[in-house]
């Protein structure tokens, strides 16, 4: 049994004001594999106090130094990257191979994404050619809140920690208490990285008691928030009382939209695999295949032998497999929403309620598609978060646009057609923070974010920094003596 009870703050390993003892299950046994501990108000005060003494030197440290300082992480996350793999495969349950070459490798990318992005950021420059006295600063906000999830565990660490304490932010991280292990080793390599005293601090807890206290603490100048919207409307009310800045990354109902005009096979695989990927649990998941009625029936046969042929195991056996749900709580979520599209009229194909044969313990959850669902229904309306996919018909690219904005998310959307103005016409008019067309990856560095309940503000490259940072701007700044 792991033992992780203590918080990481200004520089060291502290033990919690109140010790309050929580298990971090395994999701594939549905056993205690590690135990933490809740914080509460007063260990938040503590790293609060850290981060606010912290940044007076942070900020004013030279930005070589700080590139350096984050060079050095990348290489520790670099060589330790096997122990973080297992960590998160071990708390939220990825498969290993996936855990490696996408949980893992994900925080690395962030990483050295943002280094080559800092090196050609420009915090200070002149308004413009003919205003030479008029000078905009950007300068770092101050003391940040930080909350990550459980899904993409290193993805949301890295997205956050490393941009905030590149442009001279201090930052208190609370990653979800569901999975904190990996978030945890985290905080040994920011440690070893040289980060001075303060700059970066980890507390663990739940959203009530810390996730509350951080949104409504008056010396916490900004909170970054990724999870659920339901949880970020909270963080967004407990922030307003401070009027602080909120970032936030929340949930998706991706619209996945198949013409007929495109390979429809290779569009309607990839598509489905995308759903069922992480056991269906990344806010960016195309859940709504809108298939063009002319191949509608070919879809759905694909996407059925797609599920059929989608592999369900254990996490720590090699291969590409999905593994079980993250907790109890989201595969009650997930057996109620699949439920509710029986009920509601969809028509099951694959898939379906209970677990996959062979499995009479962990949260392992069977491929599901279902067909003839319209947009009313729960399961095209609600974020499911596991490997549920609905198919939905559509005659016009008016009437795909339309269901497609038909929700109260705008994460990410897809495009699949041969015919390039219809995709670029069709992109234009999604109300989505981000649209990908015909399978194509998206760029290291391009910003991730969306629109609507999906959340503000944007994640990676260079809106990365500037969501941490204020602008200032000082008039009668001459540049001659």
């Amino acid at each position: 049994m792991i033992q992780k009870t203590n918080f990481y703050i200004n520089g060291e390993w502290v033990a919690p004001i109140e010790e309050n003892k929580f298990s971090v299950i395994n999701p594939a046994n549905e056993t205690a594999f590690a135990t933490i501990s809740l914080g509460g108000v007063s260990d938040l005060n503590k790293a609060v106090s850290a981060a606010k003494a912290a940044f007076l030197n942070w900020s004013k440290t030279p930005l070589a130094e700080r590139i350096e300082m984050v060079r050095n992480l990348l290489s520790i996350y670099e060589s330790r990257a096997n122990e973080m793999a297992e960590a998160i495969s071990s708390e939220m349950g990825a498969p290993i191979k996936l855990a490696i070459n996408a949980q893992t490798a994900a925080g690395a990318g962030h990483i050295k994404a943002f280094i080559k992005a800092l090196e050609n950021f420009e915090f200070e420059h002149t308004l413009r050619q003919d205003t030479p006295d008029e000078y905009i600063i950007r300068e770092p906000i101050g003391v940040c809140g930080l909350i990550t999830p459980w899904n993409w565990p290193m993805n949301q660490v890295t997205l956050k920690v490393v941009p905030a304490v590149a442009v001279g932010c201090t930052v208190i991280l609370k990653p979800s208490e569901v999975a904190p292990i990996s978030s945890m080793l985290f905080a040994e390599f920011m440690n070893d990285a040289g980060f001075p005293d303060g700059v970066f601090n980890l507390i663990n807890g739940d959203g009530p008691t810390v996730g509350e206290a951080m949104s409504n603490h008056p010396e916490i100048d900004m909170m970054s928030f990724t999870g659920s919207t339901r949880a970020g409307i909270a963080v967004t009310k407990g922030a307003a009382e401070t009027v602080k800045r909120v970032s936030l990354e929340l949930g998706g109902k991706g619209a996945n939209i198949i013409f007929s005009d495109c390979d429809v096979e290779k569009a309607v695989k990839r598509g489905a695999a995308h759903c069922f990927n992480n056991t269906g649990q990344s806010c960016n998941a195309p859940t709504r295949m809108l298939v063009q009625k002319d191949v509608y029936e070919k879809a759905i046969q694909i996407a059925q032998e797609t599920a059929e042929n989608t592999e369900v195991n254990e996490p720590n056996l090699p291969g590409n497999h999905i593994g079980p749900l993250v907790s109890e709580v989201q595969y009650n979520k997930v057996q109620d929403l699949i439920d509710a599209g029986i009920k509601e009229g969809a028509k099951l194909i694959a898939g379906g309620l209970g677990r996959p044969e062979g499995f009479n313990r962990g949260y392992f959850v069977r491929p599901t598609v279902f067909a003839d669902v319209n947009n009313d229904m729960r399961i095209a309306r609600e974020e499911v978060f596991g490997p549920v996919l609905s198919i939905i018909p559509f005659e016009t690219e008016a009437e795909a646009i339309a269901i497609s904005n038909d929700t109260s998310y705008g994460l990410t959307d897809y495009v699949q057609s041969g015919d390039r103005e219809r995709t670029q016409r069709v992109a234009r008019q999604l109300r989505a923070g981000m649209v990908q067309v015909n399978g194509a990856p998206r760029a290291s560095g391009s910003p991730f974010g969306g629109y609507k309940q999906s959340g503000n503000g944007r994640e990676g490259g260079i809106e990365g920094f500037e969501e941490f940072l204020e602008t200032k701007a000082v008039s009668g700044w001459t540049t001659t003596s």
